[in-house]
Protein backbone atom coordinates (compact mmCIF):
# COMPACT_ATOMS: atom_id res chain seq x y z
CA UNK A 1 0.00 0.00 0.00
CA UNK A 2 2.86 2.39 0.77
CA UNK A 3 4.17 2.02 -2.78
CA UNK A 4 0.73 2.86 -4.16
CA UNK A 5 0.50 5.97 -1.96
CA UNK A 6 3.99 7.14 -2.97
CA UNK A 7 3.22 6.62 -6.66
CA UNK A 8 -0.07 8.53 -6.35
CA UNK A 9 1.62 11.46 -4.59
CA UNK A 10 4.42 11.92 -7.15
CA UNK A 11 2.61 14.90 -8.69
CA UNK A 12 2.15 17.22 -5.72
CA UNK A 13 0.44 20.11 -7.48
CA UNK A 14 -2.10 21.04 -4.79
CA UNK A 15 -0.47 23.33 -2.20
CA UNK A 16 -3.48 24.31 -0.09
CA UNK A 17 -7.13 23.33 0.31
CA UNK A 18 -9.79 25.39 2.06
CA UNK A 19 -13.03 23.83 3.23
CA UNK A 20 -16.08 26.07 3.84
CA UNK A 21 -18.27 28.70 2.22
CA UNK A 22 -16.81 31.76 3.96
CA UNK A 23 -13.11 31.71 3.02
CA UNK A 24 -11.93 34.33 5.53
CA UNK A 25 -14.10 33.67 8.59
CA UNK A 26 -15.56 30.18 8.85
CA UNK A 27 -13.33 27.93 6.74
CA UNK A 28 -10.63 25.41 7.61
CA UNK A 29 -7.33 25.81 5.76
CA UNK A 30 -4.89 22.93 5.18
CA UNK A 31 -1.51 23.49 3.49
CA UNK A 32 1.41 21.24 2.59
CA UNK A 33 4.12 21.40 5.32
CA UNK A 34 1.59 22.62 7.93
CA UNK A 35 2.12 20.98 11.32
CA UNK A 36 -0.93 19.05 12.54
CA UNK A 37 -1.98 16.22 14.82
CA UNK A 38 0.83 15.85 17.35
CA UNK A 39 4.00 16.43 15.36
CA UNK A 40 2.82 15.28 11.94
CA UNK A 41 3.09 17.45 8.84
CA UNK A 42 0.78 17.55 5.85
CA UNK A 43 2.84 16.04 3.05
CA UNK A 44 0.32 15.73 0.20
CA UNK A 45 -3.13 16.84 -0.86
CA UNK A 46 -4.42 14.53 -3.58
CA UNK A 47 -7.44 14.93 -5.83
CA UNK A 48 -9.30 11.70 -6.51
CA UNK A 49 -12.40 11.08 -8.61
CA UNK A 50 -14.94 12.00 -5.93
CA UNK A 51 -12.89 13.48 -3.08
CA UNK A 52 -9.75 15.26 -1.92
CA UNK A 53 -7.43 13.35 0.43
CA UNK A 54 -4.94 14.85 2.88
CA UNK A 55 -1.94 12.71 3.85
CA UNK A 56 0.32 13.40 6.83
CA UNK A 57 3.89 12.32 7.59
CA UNK A 58 5.85 11.77 10.78
CA UNK A 59 9.44 10.71 10.13
CA UNK A 60 9.12 8.07 7.36
CA UNK A 61 5.50 7.07 8.03
CA UNK A 62 2.80 8.47 5.72
CA UNK A 63 -0.85 7.97 6.64
CA UNK A 64 -4.17 9.23 5.27
CA UNK A 65 -5.59 11.88 7.59
CA UNK A 66 -8.71 13.54 6.15
CA UNK A 67 -11.00 13.15 3.14
CA UNK A 68 -13.40 15.78 1.81
CA UNK A 69 -15.99 14.93 -0.83
CA UNK A 70 -16.34 17.20 -3.83
CA UNK A 71 -19.88 18.23 -2.88
CA UNK A 72 -18.51 20.54 -0.18
CA UNK A 73 -17.51 24.18 -0.65
CA UNK A 74 -13.80 23.82 -1.48
CA UNK A 75 -11.12 26.22 -2.66
CA UNK A 76 -7.84 24.89 -4.07
CA UNK A 77 -4.46 26.63 -4.37
CA UNK A 78 -2.01 24.98 -6.73
CA UNK A 79 1.75 24.74 -6.36
CA UNK A 80 3.23 26.97 -9.07
CA UNK A 81 6.71 25.45 -8.72
CA UNK A 82 6.12 22.12 -10.46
Amino acid sequence: MELLIRKKMKNNIIRKITIGKDYKNDSMHYAVDQEVYGGHKICDIVEEEDKYCIYIRKEEVVIPWKDFNKNMAISIEYNLEY
